[in-house]
């Protein structure tokens, strides 16, 4: 009999992306059952992050839960987000979501589009431990 493996973890907050993901859907207006992230086509570098509220959990959906977050992921994302770490940072003149992914080869200047491979990714990759 084949033995069923887990399937890794796609994304993983820190404390302080937690607690700021937290407090602002707590002020949303509408009911919100996650927070969708993606990557979309756009920017200098060729591929942007995109975060928006979503009301509700799309079929394909990769959804995670980490820290008392819902994070919905688009099945077309997966694998340039496979391993990333979503963090907030807050310095001297701003506060933003960083994305520490493996997947990144280069970004723009600006800091706001990033260039992103696909996850090298194989079933060998199963068996190892998260």
């Amino acid at each position: 009999m084949a033995q069923v493996r887990p399937r890794p973890q796609v994304m993983r907050l820190t404390e302080a992306a937690a607690e700021r993901i937290k407090a602002v859907m707590a002020q949303s207006e509408t009911p919100v059952a996650g927070l969708r992230v993606g990557v979309k086509n756009g920017g200098c570098a060729g591929m942007e992050y995109t975060m928006n509220y979503a009301a509700e959990v799309k079929p394909g959906d990769e959804v995670i839960e980490d820290k008392g977050v819902k994070l919905l992921i688009d099945q077309k994302a997966v694998l340039f987000l496979l391993g990333t770490e979503m963090d907030y940072r807050i310095d001297k003149l701003s506060s933003q979501f960083v994305f520490n992914n493996p997947n990144q080869t280069s970004a723009c200047g600006c800091g706001e589009s990033v260039q992103l491979a696909p996850a090298d990714f194989s079933p060998a990759d199963m068996a190892k431990p998260n």
